[in-house]
């Protein structure tokens, strides 16, 4: 148990064990590979029960889409989300081009991407996502002398087209719609919080 929710009230912590499950649930299927940063497992730890705590990180996915792209958990479950619909491409093909970024070896750098580029990019690719032809090319060209920003135009296009497609949606599912409300009563402020307890004198 975290940390801080071992202050709260027998219900409240009923209603923290409750969200936890329903959240496993939601993510239960959601299992991204190494080339996607493997950050499709739930994590219920104490970093998500400071200040900035799980609940409000929950709450915060639908304030903005960089926000839930900005956690590991709102990563996790917008994947799960996207499962459902059968159309996960485009989020596997952002945080692979988001770890592509990170290697700094030439030669790891342009196997990588011609990887990426053929799991994603090429014409019928097993995880193709929807751009158009021009990027297709565009991106194809940039391989010929790859780089850490070769994708950089398709993975934007593909952040737009979650940002206005998918992403509503998800806010609008049932699925997040119950952890929103989950959240909302597990977030309590402190004046909610169980009597103090007696000073010791």
């Amino acid at each position: 148990m975290c940390r801080t929710l071992s202050a709260f009230p027998t219900t409240c912590l009923e209603r923290a064990k409750e969200f936890k499950t329903r959240l496993g649930i939601f993510l239960h299927k959601s299992d991204l590979g190494s080339d996607t940063g493997s950050v499709g497992k739930f994590e219920w730890s104490s970093k998500h029960s400071k200040e900035g705590n799980f609940s409000e990180d929950v709450l915060g996915w639908r304030e903005s889409f960089d926000l839930l792209l900005s956690s590991k958990n709102g990563v996790a479950a917008f994947h799960a989300f996207l499962k459902t619909e059968f159309s996960e491409e485009n989020l596997e093909f952002w945080l692979a081009c988001e770890e592509f970024k990170k290697i700094r070896s030439a030669t790891k750098l342009a196997s990588r991407a011609h990887r990426i580029f053929e799991e994603f990019i090429c014409s019928e690719a097993p995880k193709e996502v929807n751009i158009d032809h021009e990027t297709r090319e565009l991106t194809r060209m940039n391989l010929q002398a790859a780089t850490a920003t070769c994708f950089d135009v398709a993975q934007a296009k593909a952040r737009t087209l979650m940002e206005k497609d998918s992403y509503p949606r998800f806010l609008k599912s049932p699925a997040y719609q119950d952890l929103a409300t989950q959240a909302s009563a597990t977030h309590i402020s402190p004046s909610a919080r169980s009597p103090a307890e007696p000073l010791h004198t």
